[in-house]
């Protein structure tokens, strides 16, 4: 019985990228090899581990066999700890960062936001501070493209392996409209009855939500990229739709917005996550920030009665 060899990494990075790509011409165009290069460094592979892992045969595209799929799930693995271990020497050799780029999720409760950046500026008093506010896939796109080294999404960066995240929170959202609303006016709202008028969404030109939508019910919609005007929208009776409870808390008490009691649709938690890439890891700044919007996430208190958005 013969025992396999010992792959290169280098090895496994051009299998990899065979793979993700689809083929030999492209990967080579991701590494910036010859094609040459990656079918060498393929056929070295299979000779080390004894096995091959591409089938070539009647199809220009090549497709993983048996062993090519056993070996796949481990590859990817190995380049993960990779990626992990250059990720911790990077933090040590980098020492502190000259400036620190944020992506927060509208959604995020701004007294939150205020309290963690004021601890922010006393902590680190040399550090500059870029924040980004955006909406949906637009904060994981920001960390995704290295605009941002730190994001703290709602829930939609999940299934991304190039991502790392840490829970960090959530805030409940609610249904509301004006009070001289047609469905502020109800006492009981029949069930459906939100389909027959205006919904304001909340919406934003990422790639990642493109053609998705999040607790929309009604076929009728305006979209909009920004909460405050969405707020003012409602405020005027114009539609309904879903908020984060914390902004509308003072319209509530006030009687300038009520809260609707759909018999199909309660609201939901939208949860978030503090995300960055894992071959792009947050500084020493960029992770005491991470840690204080997490530890201040142990704070929130999870309404039971709502699911998630």
């Amino acid at each position: 019985m013969s025992n396999p060899g010992t792959p290169t990494f280098e090895q496994l990075r051009i299998f990899l990228a065979v793979v993700d790509t689809g083929s030999f011409a492209a990967a080579g165009r991701r590494l910036h090899r010859a094609v040459s290069v990656i079918s060498y460094g393929i056929g070295n592979l299979e000779a080390q581990l004894g096995v091959l892992l591409f089938d070539r045969d009647g199809t220009r595209k090549p497709q993983l066999t048996d062993a090519g799929r056993a070996v796949l799930a481990e590859a990817r693995t190995v380049a993960q700890g990779i990626d992990g271990l250059r990720a911790k020497v990077k933090g040590l050799l980098d020492g502190l960062e000259a400036e620190v780029n944020l992506a927060v999720d509208v959604m995020l409760p701004t007294q939150r936001l205020g309290e963690v950046l004021r601890a922010f500026a006393i902590a680190f008093p040399t550090v500059t501070l870029r924040l980004h506010v955006e909406a949906l896939g637009a904060v994981t796109a920001l960390v995704l493209d290295k605009t941002a080294v730190l994001g703290i999404s709602g829930p939609l960066n999940a299934g991304l392996a190039e991502i790392d995240a840490m829970v960090a929170g959530a805030v409940p959202m609610v249904p509301v409209a004006a009070p001289d609303h047609p469905l502020g006016r109800l006492s009981i709202i029949p069930p459906g009855a939100g389909r027959d008028y205006v919904q304001l969404v909340l919406t934003d030109r990422s790639p990642l939500t493109e053609g998705r939508d999040f607790a929309v019910m009604s076929a009728r919609t305006w979209r909009l990229a920004d909460l405050g005007a969405k707020h003012a929208l409602l405020r005027e009776g114009i539609g309904w739709g879903n908020m984060p409870l914390p902004v509308i808390e003072p319209d509530l008490i006030s009687g300038a917005l009520v809260r609707l009691v759909m018999p199909e649709y309660h609201g939901g938690q939208y949860r978030f996550s503090a995300i960055w890439r894992r071959d792009f890891p947050p500084g020493p700044a960029a992770s005491w920030l991470r840690e204080q919007f997490v530890a201040r996430a142990r704070e929130d208190s999870d309404v039971t009665a709502l699911g998630d958005v």
